[in-house]
């Protein structure tokens, strides 16, 4: 008997028609940097030496983690995209960096060009949100590696910032006011443990309609990782920005102390703002101490801006006006680590 490739679970076809719908998607983040169009070997993007001095360029990469055990309960998959592309523009603002261009890394067991084109919808949607290039991305068939319905996602990003303007947190000192802004929930931290607590310790499933969130488990869960980058850029062109962090996995209590200067710490008082209710459902319900809940997920703080004292007004207002809802949640302090 002759055996094809289809026979032993790679479609080649399908992987083709999943290029071919995925295609306007990836088309709608182009920047005019971009030189190639969706299926070359390689991705060409044309750096604007004049816009730059002494461009430095800074790279990131991250994944969805377990959130994708959610998308596949809902079978839900336009959003988790998203989650993969902020997980990654996020870390490289921090530096100052514009994000330029982005990859994704999508493996399956079976190829569904639908479903795969659903997702790479949601990561054109994070890069239009941040304003870089789709500029190219691998999807990979993997018969028998991953079990039926499931897929992993990872992302790569590429920004760039000039060496004078790179945030560091050189010249933080005690007295400067930290400020926050909101999450739209866990982002993409945190599930082993949530999905513990709720779907296991309180027996819910994602449809299970929670009077608090105001809609399902899974809908609160899915909510996509919000992007920073377009008003932390323009941030950065007003006002003096000491230092910043992502407040991804180890959460308040392991990032701020990131991107502060040996010998400084922070203090954060976490009444300043209101914890949404899936925080405190998940600490409640699992009986999650206090330091826990702070060092594995965000609590309702997706990134903190370090400015000084004197410019903590100007620079709320100026988030504000760019639709954030900035915190003023804490200052920072000599010694080490984070207080709450």
């Amino acid at each position: 008997m002759a055996y094809t490739y289809k026979d032993s679970g790679v479609d080649i076809d399908a992987g083709n028609e999943a290029v071919r719908l995925m295609r306007r998607a990836v088309g709608t983040t182009f920047r005019p940097e971009v030189m190639t169009d969706i299926g070359g070997f390689g991705g060409l993007f044309a750096l604007d030496i004049k816009k730059y001095k002494a461009p430095v360029l800074v790279s990131g990469t991250d994944g969805v983690g377990t959130k994708l055990k959610v998308a596949f309960l809902m079978d839900k998959h336009d959003t988790i995209g998203q989650d993969v592309v902020a997980m990654c523009v996020n870390d490289v603002v921090v530096q100052g960096a514009e994000p330029l261009f982005f990859l994704d890394y999508l493996a399956v067991g079976k190829l569904e060009p639908e479903k795969v084109a659903e997702i790479v919808s949601g990561v054109a949607a994070g890069c239009r949100l941040a304003g870089c290039a789709l500029i190219g991305g691998e999807t990979a068939e993997m018969p028998g590696f991953y079990p039926e319905g499931e897929y992993d996602l990872a992302g790569f990003t590429v920004g760039v910032v000039d060496r004078s303007k790179i945030v560091s947190g050189a010249g933080t000192e005690p007295g400067d006011v930290i400020i926050g802004l909101p999450s739209s929930g866990l982002h993409s931290n945190g599930f082993s443990l949530a999905r513990k607590v709720f779907l296991e310790k309180a027996n819910w499933s994602v449809e299970t309609l929670v009077p608090e969130f105001g809609r399902s488990l899974g809908e609160e869960l899915l909510t996509p990782t919000r992007i920073y980058v377009r008003a932390v850029l323009d941030l950065l062109s007003q006002v003096t920005v000491r230092g910043m962090a992502h407040i991804t996995g180890g959460g308040l209590l392991e990032n701020v102390p990131r991107c502060l200067p040996q010998g400084l710490g922070a203090h954060i008082d976490s009444a300043a703002w209101s914890i949404p209710p899936v925080f405190t459902l998940l600490q409640e319900i699992g009986e999650v101490p206090k330091k826990e809940m702070f060092r594995a997920f965000n609590m309702g703080i997706g990134y903190v801006i370090v400015v000084p004292e004197a410019e903590k007004y100007e620079a709320a207002r100026i988030l504000t006006d760019l639709g954030e809802e900035p915190v003023l949640i804490g200052e920072i302090i000599e010694g080490e680590g984070v207080s709450l």
